[in-house]
């Protein structure tokens, strides 16, 4: 395929003159979709699709194309990948819009909010069809999982991101960003959720997760499963549109700011103060990276019935294992992550105490299995 060597030419050049972007501030702009008028490629006849970008690898750009571990995430613009690959001109209409341009760690709260509220405002425009949200890998789980609560929509919602730089040898952003413009295009997509795309997978937000550091093939479902498969660049879905057990709606569209919750990890001989380190500095809520389903120290459980007594302080017990299930035994302001791993679990119960949730209603909520 010839693009591959003239997009590493063409990304090269462009990264090494182009300014670093980064996250606007203040309240997003009203969300308009293209016209004819807006621009030479536009096609009546194609579908509307918005692209939100916040950096990450995928926008990542090195001084060899050798170099895929030592670039520098989030460097190029959105335009600028979007137009390195020209058959997006035949699969849809496309608007690029920068939410933030930053390594998927740098990722605040007040960037999720922001990017829900920029991402709302496409999916309520009556002439766009879909959405892709281009995301670093690292966390991409986190704000995946955060979207697939906060947004409310039946249109399809897709972020991708790739494991490879932009001017990487064999980078697998182009395709990446194609098949996910191609599934937002796409009216099978429709009902769906939030949707997560790399290297020929498509997968729910809600259970997807980042499997290895470096292979093209991470994100995956692993007890789950995958909804569907591309081949040929075209989605090849498995299963009929269906809403994960557990899912729940939280309205977040008024929020300016979202409660701390932090993540404690177990290991062996651990250290209880951590817990009570994380709560004296403003930690309302914590996920306790248990061992096994969910275990944790003699000592550390004493710590932190004294800060439950002490702070009221929220406590959801998961498990640092890739998967398995931890149960909401009924101990108060205790609740069992059920399949969720820590970094879901912390997503989930930041936005039920962002929503004002008591003891009573988080028991419900993460006991959606049982």
């Amino acid at each position: 395929m010839l693009l591959r060597p003239a997009l590493f030419l063409f990304l090269s050049v462009l990264a090494s003159s182009s300014p670093v972007f980064s996250a606007p501030t203040g309240p997003p702009a009203p969300h308009h979709f293209l016209h004819p008028r807006d621009g030479p490629h536009y096609n009546s006849s194609l579908p509307n699709i918005t692209v939100l970008a916040t950096g990450g690898t995928i926008a990542g750009s090195a001084g060899s194309n050798t170099d895929l571990t030592g670039y520098k995430a989030g460097q190029i613009g959105i335009q600028i990948l979007i137009d390195a690959v020209p058959e997006i001109q035949n699969i849809s209409n496309v608007q690029g819009v920068q939410v933030a341009n930053v390594d998927s760690s740098g990722i605040t709260p007040e960037i999720l909010l922001n990017l829900t509220a920029q991402a709302q405002m496409a999916l309520d425009d009556p002439h766009c069809q879909g959405i892709v949200i281009t995301h670093g890998t690292d966390t991409l789980e986190e704000s995946a999982f955060f979207l697939d609560l906060t947004l409310r929509s039946e249109k399809p919602i897709v972020i991708v991101g790739s494991m490879r730089p932009a001017t990487g040898l064999s980078a697998d952003g182009p395709l990446n960003l194609l098949e996910a413009i191609t599934l937002a295009a796409d009216p099978r997509a429709v009902g769906r959720g939030t949707m997560v795309v790399l290297n020929d997978r498509i997968t729910s937000a809600f259970y997807a997760t980042k499997t290895n550091a470096n292979w093209l093939d991470t994100f995956k479902a692993v007890e789950q499963g995958d909804l569907g498969s591309f081949i040929d660049a075209k989605p090849n879905f498995f299963y009929s549109p269906a809403v994960p057990v557990g899912y729940h709606f939280f309205n977040v569209s008024q929020s300016t700011s979202l409660p701390k919750v932090d993540i404690v990890f177990g290991y062996q001989a651990l250290d209880p103060e951590m817990a009570r380190s994380a709560v004296g500095k403003g930690a309302e809520g914590l996920v306790l990276a248990g061992v096994g389903a969910g275990g944790w120290t003699s000592a550390g459980l004493d710590e932190i019935h004294e800060l439950i007594r002490e702070h009221g302080t929220q406590v959801v017990l998961s498990s640092r294992t890739m998967g398995g299930f931890v149960k909401t035994n009924g101990t108060g302001n205790i609740y069992g992550s059920q399949d969720l791993n820590p970094q879901k679990a912390r997503i989930m119960l930041q936005l039920a105490l962002n929503a004002g949730y008591d003891s009573n209603e988080l028991t419900k909520l993460f006991s959606f299995s049982e």
